[in-house]
């Protein structure tokens, strides 16, 4: 069965008119002060929030060009009105496909309400508060768990059981069904699923975990979709996900995965899942989370056996052995992987428990702010990172993970395509082993149709590596 399967055969047409939607969620009550700051804030965050918007509007569409969507949506608007229930949204000529006979589909509805809230929520309540400090380890982990906890993601009843799923947009078939089993088999165990709320191995886990929690009755089953907004516009997210928060930056997006989730699965991908999986690792290795459980499970169908012995080579020579040993290689074994989570997770209730720490929120897994400083990825800034193995190893971690970070920018981000075409390739450089080595894995990416869809044009690097 296809990745794509339910999506549109001959695209989105677009409705020429004005449609007027209600939000749902906890947009419903609001007072009306927060009604006009939040109908204010919506002019400074404008095309931001219409970015966004357009991109949920499009769940479970393919395509991962960003610059494509907002050119052929180029006339659709959004506006936040204030009336006597609170707020309603004016929609201009939106995408057809989210509505069924004139009506917009709850599921793309409730997906819409979270996008406002959140983009409005951080330049009206977090920006502007000093409490949040946006230049202090502290205030960024704050900032983190304040977004969380407006968008109700914080259950305090339910024991650790929140698996994150990492894994790439772009996969063939088997690999996107080998996804779906081992989300099924860890539905069965009552495990529910968060992932980065796109196509692919982000919705593969999901939709397996359906079949597994209804099995079981264990519903409704949470499917926890984190984005931010650079990145939702190449992943709209799957129809699959019923929890959508947005965070700020890329940073913050990867903060939350592991402050929120009580372990990782990851699926064979492209280049942003090597950033996250080099950000995971960065972080477990300094010396404050020795002994803090977190099981990390790196898995694919038989066939995909090769990608993970190159990931797993590059770790190996550039964060070294000790690296290695926070994760474990299941291939081709979607009930092992599942039971290697479920252990995991009863480990983690345990320290968690030992240690009083909240089941809900990862206070104390130490986040070194290198990882949390937005990074821009200049051509300048890309230029000039240091990429050694004479550097301390979290720093190395932290640079390979801005190295991917600049390509995933330059793949799929509005931002980052533009400045590939107004000022060429970024040029990476870095110790000769190492670019060596970074070469051979993205000239895989590149075979494997990791970059782009496959169908699509022939994929272009917006890099030169640079020994």
């Amino acid at each position: 069965m296809s990745q794509n399967e339910h999506s549109p055969r001959n695209g989105c047409a677009q409705q020429k008119h004005t449609t007027h939607v209600y939000p749902a969620g906890t947009l419903n009550i609001l007072s009306r002060e927060e009604v006009s700051r939040l109908s204010d804030a919506t002019q400074e965050v404008g095309d931001m929030l219409r970015r966004c918007a357009l991109a949920v509007l499009n769940s479970g569409n393919p395509g991962d060009d960003a610059e494509e969507m907002l050119s052929r949506y180029a006339d659709f608007a959004i506006r936040v009105e204030q009336v006597n229930r609170g707020i309603r949204l004016d929609l201009d000529n939106a995408p057809g496909c989210s509505f069924v006979d004139g009506e917009m589909i709850r599921g793309i509805r409730e997906l819409l309400s979270a996008v406002v809230r959140d983009i409005v929520y951080f330049h009206t309540e977090i920006r502007p508060n000093p409490y949040f400090d946006q230049a202090s380890s502290e205030g960024i982990t704050n900032t983190v768990f304040e977004i969380a906890r407006n968008a109700h993601l914080l259950d305090t009843g339910v024991d650790p059981n929140l698996v994150v799923c990492w894994g790439g947009h772009s996969i063939p078939d088997f690999e996107y069904d080998y996804t779906k089993e081992v989300g099924y088999q860890m539905g069965l165990r009552g495990i529910d699923i968060c992932t980065g709320c796109g196509p692919g191995a982000m919705k593969g886990p999901m939709k397996g975990a359906t079949i597994g929690h209804a099995k079981q009755r264990t519903l409704p089953g949470r499917y926890v979709g984190i984005t931010e907004p650079g990145i939702i516009a190449a992943e709209s997210p799957n129809p699959i996900v019923n929890e959508l928060v947005i965070l700020p930056d890329i940073e913050k997006r990867l903060e939350a995965f592991v402050r929120l989730g009580h372990g990782v699965v990851v699926f064979p991908g492209g280049v942003g899942t090597a950033e996250e999986i080099l950000f995971l690792l960065g972080v477990l290795l300094n010396p404050a989370n020795d002994g803090q459980p977190f099981p990390l499970v790196f898995t694919g169908p038989a066939e995909s056996a090769d990608y993970f012995e190159e990931i797993d080579a590059f770790v190996g020579l550039t964060l070294g052995d000790q690296a290695r040993e926070r994760y474990r290689i299941i291939i081709d074994d979607p009930e092992a992987v599942a039971q290697e989570m479920r252990q995991g997770l009863q480990a983690v209730r345990a320290y968690r428990v030992e240690t009083q720490d909240a089941f809900y929120y990862n206070w104390l897994l130490h986040i070194d702010d290198e990882f949390q400083r937005p990074f821009d990825p200049t051509h300048e800034a890309m230029a000039n990172l240091p990429v050694s193995r004479d550097l301390p190893r979290h720093e190395l971690a932290a640079n390979l993970r801005r190295v991917f970070s600049g390509i995933v920018s330059g793949n799929v981000k509005a931002d980052g395509i533009r400045r590939i075409r107004e000022h060429g390739k970024f040029e990476i450089r870095g110790e000769r082993e190492i670019m060596d080595a970074l070469d051979r894995l993205l000239q895989r990416f590149v075979r494997q149709h990791r970059m782009k869809l496959p169908g699509e044009t022939a994929y272009e690097p917006c890099y030169r590596i640079v020994s």
